[in-house]
């Protein structure tokens, strides 16, 4: 484990998280890298025999050195935005190797993952299809593309990440899948190469991704028997995480689905996992400002927020926390709101949370936050976004520094009028 108790001090590696803190403050994420490389080495390892692309999904954790680690391991990147196709070219990974996700692609968006040279585009709708046609013909040029389609798989998970559904916004039909195929086979500027799955994420068990796989792989045999044989099937997202007492699927048990999936058939594998190689990668380091003893409620109020990691609020996430100086043997554990400072009474870390007597000055941590935090995390309460800090055996970089607020406001500008 990257993040162990040492001498009743947590540490990251063989760095004190308390020295992380004296160094750089808090709020602050902090990174194991040994646990990166070791979530993206076992996706290559379970899925050996079919070597694989996989492609780090980029919304999960969009910092620089976090990018650039798994493009030094041959990671390829799955992308929903300009911005994010930027990020991973900068971080070191080929444009060969970055898949362009998401519903809402523009047609500037089109144009310059076109003239990058990506993998592919997974289009969601045929009038996405007919645009990307559109945009590929008028640069004289085919674009590289997978269908996503949508197999109406309930992935059993919070609503508002669940994508598999018939109702949710992403992809494409199954009974429309066929038409929207021969379209794109007869577009110019399409060049029709992959198909594309996605359910949804934090799958804790291997029903919902059989039936999606198999489902892929039955339309997949489907078309290559009406048309030009496929040259890849892309399976979306990894297994999910432990937060508190889940048990994720074996990478293995997930890997022989997909091999049975595409048992039969000559195609290459793409694999987009995000949050398992990054959340248990990460923590949020936090100090608590004051302790606050109520008749009904016990409240640690710390100064990381909802601004800095907002799972617990916007999808009632249960996150662990733990202190950074481990409690002493026999010590009273009682429940406590762990709260931040922002003006909203959804602005909590955790709730009734069972915690070691905490006084002011003490440090805690945010565990398993590396996926959806500092991503996720805004200035809002003009608060600074957090540091982030990445963490290699004994060594430590700071990879993102603290906003200075002064930096902030210097962004923004009067009217002319105002002037």
């Amino acid at each position: 484990m990257s993040f162990t108790y040492r001498d009743g001090e947590l540490h990251a590696e063989d760095v004190p998280l308390a020295a992380i803190a004296a160094r750089h403050g808090t709020p602050t994420y902090v990174y194991s890298s040994a646990m990166l490389r070791s979530r993206y080495r076992a996706y290559v390892e379970a899925f050996a025999d079919l070597a694989p692309v996989v492609c780090f999904a980029l919304k999960a954790n969009s910092n620089q050195a976090v990018i650039a680690t798994f493009a030094r391991e041959g990671a390829g990147a799955d992308i929903v935005s300009l911005g994010e196709m930027k990020r991973a070219l900068a971080a070191g990974i080929p444009a060969s190797r970055i898949v362009f996700a998401g519903v809402g692609k523009t047609a500037d968006e089109m144009r310059a993952a076109l003239a990058a040279g990506i993998m592919q585009f997974n289009v969601e709708s045929e009038p996405e299809l007919r645009m990307l046609s559109g945009v590929a013909e008028a640069m004289d040029a085919r674009a590289p593309v997978a269908l996503r389609v949508n197999p109406d798989v309930d992935a059993g998970t919070h609503a508002k990440i669940t994508t598999g559904k018939a109702e949710n916004k992403f992809g494409i039909e199954m009974a429309q899948a066929p038409d929207v195929a021969a379209l794109a086979r007869a577009l110019p500027g399409i060049s029709l190469e992959a198909l594309s799955v996605h359910i949804g994420s934090q799958l804790t068990t291997m029903a919902p991704f059989r039936a999606a796989f198999a489902r892929l792989g039955d339309l997949a045999r489907r078309l290559n028997a009406t048309g030009p044989r496929l040259r890849r099937l892309d399976f979306g997202g990894g297994v999910g995480v432990v937060y508190r007492d889940e048990v994720p699927p074996d990478l293995s048990a997930y890997a022989a689905a997909v091999r049975e999936a595409v048992a039969g058939l000559d195609v290459g594998i793409v694999l987009e996992p995000g949050r398992s190689l990054v959340a248990e990668a990460g923590v949020l380091l936090a100090r608590v400002i004051r302790v606050k003893e109520g008749t009904a409620k016990r409240f640690a109020i710390v100064d990381a927020a909802m601004n800095d990691l907002i799972r617990p609020t916007l999808y009632e996430a249960w996150m662990p926390i733990m202190p950074v100086r481990a409690p002493r043997e026999g010590a009273n554990l009682s429940p406590m709101d762990v709260v931040g400072p922002i003006c909203e009474t959804g602005d909590y870390l955790a709730r009734d949370r069972d915690m070691p007597p905490l006084a002011v000055g003490d440090l805690v941590v945010v565990g398993a936050a590396g996926a959806y935090g500092s991503a996720m995390g805004s200035t809002y309460n003009s608060r600074p976004l957090a540091a982030e800090v990445l963490v290699s055996g004994s060594r430590t970089a700071l990879v993102r520094p603290r906003e200075d607020i002064e930096a902030i406001i210097a962004r923004e500008s009067l009217a002319p009028w105002q002037a």
